[in-house]
């Protein structure tokens, strides 16, 4: 099984990427925050468990994260690998998924990460905003909030993934047929 990660900052287009992404190359597209509300909406016991720990505004662990991904990894047949969007967000998540994947035999194949200037994504998430409606899109503050919150998070992820050869950039201005032909050329060669 081949796993990539997909990040880019808020308005790089990685959710719509993921999407298509997973189509072509037989993957499962997995969003921690729909699996998180999915869990939830199903009941399973990890489900409650996370909904109790949410009702009091607290973060889900990430050993529960990890727990709600190895079981959706178990459960899963017939599928090339996994494509995870909006996971890892932390050094520490990434060596527990690593941990969780090499006890499958499994380890993550490539980073893949959506390169996009400043003005385009301010440009995009105001845009976004006026399609779904969605009031934190539009906001210049929460805008540039999110964007730096992205920056100093994730920058220690990339660090650690170049460090073990599997971080890609790619160039994430474009077209979407433009951007997800860059990221097949490059997936492609895992297939």
């Amino acid at each position: 099984m081949v796993n990539f990660l997909i990040f880019g900052p808020p308005g790089s287009g990685k959710g719509t990427q993921s999407v298509k992404l997973a189509e072509k190359f037989n993957l499962k597209h997995l969003s921690t925050g729909d699996m998180l509300r999915a869990e939830i909406a199903a009941g399973t016991e990890l489900g409650k468990k996370m909904s109790s720990i949410m009702s009091k505004g607290e973060l889900v662990p990430d050993a529960v994260v990890i727990e709600m991904i190895a079981n959706k990894i178990d459960s899963t047949k017939d599928v090339a690998g996994f494509l995870f969007d909006g996971f890892p967000r932390t050094v520490a998540q990434t060596e527990e998924l690593e941990k969780m994947l090499n006890e499958r035999g499994m380890k993550i194949d490539s980073m893949l990460v959506l390169d996009v200037d400043h003005d385009e994504l301010v440009k995009r998430l105001i845009l976004r905003a006026d399609l779904s409606g969605r009031p934190d899109d539009k906001d210049p503050a929460v805008i540039e909030n999110r964007i730096e919150v992205y920056r100093s998070k994730t920058e220690p992820i990339i660090d650690y993934c170049r460090e073990r050869g599997i971080y890609q950039p790619v160039n994430g201005v474009g077209s979407i047929d433009e951007i997800f032909e860059r990221l097949c050329e490059f997936m492609e060669e895992y297939f």
